[in-house]
């Protein structure tokens, strides 16, 4: 489809004409950029073997597992969310932040012990030790649909962007753009794997952080003033004259109200990085249990650190827009960084934009590859028993990490061809419904001592269907039936815990004791 007649998503309806001089910048600094992340695959990619591509030989620095991780957990929908929200919910993403520590602490201490004690490649190969083959198979399915849907379609907004900032000025249409972004992803992950992903992430994360940084001096020194003016200045510059830099926001019922913030990011945390093979397959490529958490510590003070440096970015975006006569009350918040980083902030805004929005795309989406190729591999083809030799497992895995790529970018020209705003809703809130189940089927095994008997064991997809389902409805009511209650994060917990208390009413005690902790 041509762009003149690609529907437009609402965020970003305006294509920005950049000057010549900017689009030869992006190209020579997107080429260097590509090349780097050869050289690394190079590098990291000798001497690999069957294990190499799956857990790294349990040999990578947990310093560098720990900086690396710091772009997987930013995607380019946060790398753009988290400044522009703070027009509209000021810095109450910090309880979101504090939450993460908690849920990081959590799998520190109690998830990362069980997954070494099992030696598992797979951290769903726990569900079929502790309670059945099907809470495997339901697990792994759950994570394999949520991530390919959350993923693709957050590899398409950075795309979708990019593309309406630079490519259509370039006359490339969206549907190339996709195809090379993949490919590039596809090439340097497709021997080395985790092995190779750990040290590309490095070097995304920096320039992610770089981007973040260089935006800040930039605004300073347009403004030329200091940041104890600026951070003044952030009293009056919030929706309707509000201070951005609100942090503790006290109506119970609002979805930004600070203690759910704090629950629900516990949880987030620990469903969607401790329960989530994507993340924690680079924990466990970790030399031991020891470093693996001394990985995970580090990890969470410098992402408390980034997440706060995104907050105070977005603060000081209100601040230059206000100073400059933008009105960003004309922008849904998506828009409002890249909309002052490619107008107001010169060819070096524009090109650390676009560096640090690629770079949170890709390692967001190169773990992911191999994450789902491992899922496929070990929860769902059982790769060891089926096929007995090195080279016929060598041989599936390269199958199943094209076919994965594949389906990655089929559902981004989907996506494409077919955009709106009700259409990545839906993908979004299928994405984050699918993290409830495994949330309860993981509290069910490590909590409880109990078992679910053979022939109840169909019941766990039904239940680990039908739940996400009636919380949908619960959430689409909540204002009705309680009493203007609107629900935020915390509706994952609420989720988890009905999954949860539904595998108990279906299991009874255990005959044969399996300790799983």
């Amino acid at each position: 489809m041509a762009n003149s007649q690609r529907p437009q998503l609402q965020v970003l309806t305006t294509k920005i004409k950049i000057n010549e001089i900017v689009q030869t910048f992006i190209f020579t600094f997107f080429a260097l950029y590509v090349v780097m992340l050869f050289v690394i695959t190079g590098l990291t990619s000798r001497k690999t073997d069957k294990m190499s591509y799956f857990t790294g030989n349990r040999k990578s620095p947990w310093f560098v597992v720990a900086y690396g991780m710091i772009g997987s957990s930013l995607s380019g929908v946060t790398f753009m969310s988290v400044p522009g929200d703070v027009y509209t919910t000021q810095f109450t993403y910090l309880g979101v932040v504090f939450g993460y520590i908690l849920g990081y602490i959590v799998i520190g201490l109690l998830l990362l012990p069980l997954y070494y004690r099992l030696n598992v490649t797979s951290i769903y190969e726990y569900l079929g030790k502790r309670i059945g083959n099907e809470a495997h198979k339901t697990g792994a399915l759950f994570f394999f649909l949520s991530r390919l849907l959350g993923s693709a379609l957050r590899m398409y907004l950075v795309i979708f962007v990019l593309q309406i900032f630079v490519f259509d000025g370039w006359n490339i249409p969206i549907w190339a753009t996709a195809i090379v972004m993949i490919a590039i992803i596809l090439l340097y992950t497709f021997r080395g794997g985790i092995k190779t992903v750990v040290w590309t992430d490095m070097l995304q994360t920096t320039f992610l952080i770089g981007a973040l940084i260089i935006t800040i001096v930039v605004i300073m020194r347009n403004m030329g003033g200091s940041f104890s003016d600026i951070w003044a200045q952030m009293a009056t510059v919030g929706k309707d004259g509000t201070d951005c830099r609100t942090v503790f926001n006290t109506d119970w019922r609002n979805n930004s109200y600070f203690l759910k913030q704090v629950i629900g990011g516990m949880f987030i945390t620990i469903s969607m990085t401790g329960l989530d093979q994507d993340m924690m397959q680079k924990n466990l490529s970790c030399k031991s249990l020891r470093e693996s958490q001394r990985n995970m510590f580090s990890f969470t003070c410098i992402l408390v650190v980034v997440n706060i440096l995104f907050l105070l970015l977005g603060g000081m975006l209100l601040v230059f827009a206000q100073h400059n006569g933008v009105d960003v009350s004309q922008f849904p918040t998506d828009r409002i960084y890249p909309e002052i980083a490619f107008n107001y902030l010169g060819k070096v805004g524009a090109l650390v934009f676009v560096f640090g929005l690629i770079s949170a795309g890709f390692s967001s989406a190169d773990g992911t590859f191999t994450a789902l190729t491992t899922t496929v591999c070990y929860d769902l083809l059982d790769i060891e028993k089926r096929f007995p030799t090195e080279k016929q497992q060598i041989n599936v895995r390269r199958i199943v990490h094209m076919v994965i790529s594949m389906l990655f970018l089929t559902v981004i020209l989907i996506v494409s061809q077919h955009h709106n705003d009700a259409l990545i809703r839906i993908i979004f809130m299928v994405a984050s419904y699918t993290y409830g189940p495994i949330l309860g089927l993981f509290t069910f095994g490590m909590f409880t001592k109990r078992e679910i008997p053979q022939s109840r064991r169909w019941l766990v997809p039904v239940i680990a269907i039908g739940i996400p389902v009636f919380c949908y409805i619960l959430a689409t009511h909540s204002q009705q039936w309680l009493f203007g209650y609107k629900f935020g994060y915390e509706l994952l917990i609420v989720n988890g815990l009905l999954v949860f208390g539904a595998l108990v009413a279906a299991s009874r005690k255990q005959c044969r004791m399996m300790n799983a902790e």
